[in-house]
């Protein structure tokens, strides 16, 4: 666990929520009852109102399934994304100034299929396969992703599935891993999946295999979704065309990708709004 001291990190002393060891052990956690029903249903209507008068955030969103940036289209998600109860789980583990990097509502139809095994970014720090990581020393966690549900999501609705500990792996899930589908594991263990009652949030190392999992017809899936990052790694609400710290001079003399990519003008990925 850690701290910011004199702006810099430090070992932390003080005791922190048994979720934080979980999240820092496991790659992730489950917190009940974040918001209670009536935040919930005041949340639900609030961005279910944003869906209506947008369109897909993205071309390759066919189902207008998600929103980027839901905390400046949505003073509830602001709210949300800064309850005490998920924060107090994530700052041991990233810092007492950390910030979101990236909101996003999802909206999954009903009977979605889930999507492919991955990471929201890193491995961190790459190794190969065979190379275990020191048991003695915790794994650094870079970036922690939140999932705060607004309708319930049982089993039959295709809830996250993770792969305990392969967030300390030190690798991406391997190629044949969407082959392998539901039946991939880590170190002799297979899937957990994560479902949630409506209020409640589950939080997953970026580092960590998993995928959202096939839901039945008639069930989807409707949460709100952070990224929570170290102070050092940049927000991503809106892509580096749109902001940056670069002027118009210096991005008209960036003639090539690399002269681009050097000065922070990079193609939109996994974060990025």
């Amino acid at each position: 666990m850690i701290t910011r001291r004199y702006g810099n990190l430090a070992l932390r002393k003080a005791p922190a929520p048994a979720a934080s060891a979980q999240l820092e052990r496991e790659g992730w956690a489950h917190l009940p009852n974040v918001l209670a029903p009536d935040a919930v249903a005041a949340l639900a209507e609030e961005i279910t109102a944003v869906y209506e008068a947008s369109e897909a955030d993205r071309p390759q969103d066919a189902l207008g399934e998600f929103r980027h940036g839901m905390l400046n289209r949505s003073p509830l998600s602001q709210k949300a994304v800064a309850e005490r109860a998920i924060l107090d789980v994530i700052e041991p583990l990233l810092g007492e100034d950390c910030h979101v990097i990236a909101n996003t509502a999802w909206r999954n139809v009903a009977g979605h299929q889930g999507g492919r095994w991955h990471t929201d970014a890193g491995p961190h720090v790459p190794r190969p396969e065979g190379v275990p990581w020191p048991e003695d020393i915790p794994y650094p966690i870079f970036a922690i992703g939140m999932h705060l549900f607004l309708i319930d999501c049982p089993l039959e609705a295709g809830p996250t599935g993770i792969l305990p500990g392969s967030h300390r792996s030190g690798r991406s899930p391997p190629r044949d891993a969407d082959e392998q589908g539901m039946a991939l594991t880590f170190e002799g263990r297979g899937i957990q999946l994560l479902p949630a009652r409506a209020g409640d949030a589950i939080l997953f190392v970026s580092d960590a295999w998993h995928r959202g999992t096939p839901a039945q017809p008639g069930f989807g899936r409707f949460f709100l979704q952070a990224h929570y990052a170290r102070r050092d790694i940049a927000q991503r609400l809106f892509t580096t065309d749109e902001v940056s710290h670069v002027s118009p001079e210096a991005r008209a003399r960036a003639d090539s990708p690399r002269a681009k990519t050097l000065i922070g003008l990079h193609a939109p990925f996994f974060y990025d709004a």
